[in-house]
């Protein structure tokens, strides 16, 4: 049996929603476990995602729960879909923190981004992830094939703005010395910003860049708001992504609703998205 690599969205979700329904029941975890003949260690894994948890052992608690039959089929519905495996569990050299964070991004219903640095690996093209990666000494270590799997990852997870089903809905904001500032060579930049440009012109991406003799208030680092749809009446909060030198941290909802307030504020000094392909057409042409 694989490891268990922390859990996605939908086991996230499915363990809040089968803690409210124990609770709302008036269960107690050791009345659950005592009911399935379960140790009461069990009933909190499930419950705090800490386990991948079977769908037969939804099956049970949804019938002691009593669930009504519109709800069960609900439930039932996301335990199939967290119990199903992630296309990045393909890579299992990839640190447990970056999967999780993969998983997230690719369930995420909406995403919005601000980015102060580099392009972000959504809408880098191959030799700019190589150039990125290949600079970075973070990956100095790191054995040239791993090198390239991560390359390879980065590409794939491109591949949510391009589903025929639900792409999800990308909105990013771009601090403009990211157009400006050299990574590989002139044709590498040059080719990196006709790709926002192709990739800014799809219904469902929104590209704004923030000029750099603009002002504004926001002077702390990159991040990565993502929002997720509700299955039914089962919800999953906002969460948000912010990358370090050191520390990937996925944040919760208390402190997602600061950073919500942070874009606003960005949204509200950036060109909009006419004046921006204006610009990013005019740095192309000058790489």
């Amino acid at each position: 049996m694989s490891p268990f690599r922390g859990p996605t969205v939908r086991q996230r979700r499915l363990a809040a929603e089968l803690r409210r329904l124990r609770e709302q029941s008036g269960f107690t975890g050791d009345d659950v476990a005592a009911r399935l003949s379960w140790s009461t260690a069990k009933v909190s894994r499930i419950e705090n995602a800490r386990t991948s948890t079977k769908i037969r052992d939804v099956e049970l608690l949804t019938r002691l729960y009593q669930i009504d039959p519109d709800h069960r089929t609900e439930l039932m519905t996301l335990a199939h879909d967290a119990a199903a495996k992630g296309w990045w569990e393909e890579y299992r050299e990839l640190p447990g923190g970056y999967t999780q964070f993969i998983a997230m991004e690719d369930e995420a219903t909406r995403i919005v981004q601000w980015e102060t640095y580099l392009v972000p690996g959504l809408l880098q093209t191959e030799e700019y992830a190589q150039q990125v990666m290949s600079g970075t000494r973070l990956y100095d270590t790191v054995p040239p094939r791993e090198l390239e799997r991560r390359i390879e990852v980065r590409l794939r997870r491109q591949r949510l703005l391009h589903r025929s089903s639900k792409p999800v809905e990308y909105t990013l904001l771009l601090d403009e010395s990211v157009l400006r500032r050299l990574v590989g060579d002139a044709a590498v930049m040059r080719a990196q910003l006709r790709h926002l440009l192709v990739a800014g012109a799809l219904p469902h991406v929104t590209l704004r860049v923030i000029e750099l003799g603009v002002p504004h208030p926001i002077m702390e680092g990159s991040f990565q708001l993502m929002e997720y749809d509700p299955v039914g009446d089962i919800v999953f909060p906002d969460v948000v992504y912010t990358e370090a030198l050191t520390d990937n941290q996925i944040t919760d909802e208390k402190v997602a609703f600061m950073y919500r307030l942070a874009f606003e504020g960005l949204s509200e000094v950036a060109l909009g998205a006419a004046e921006t392909r204006d610009l990013v057409s005019a740095l192309a042409d000058r790489w």
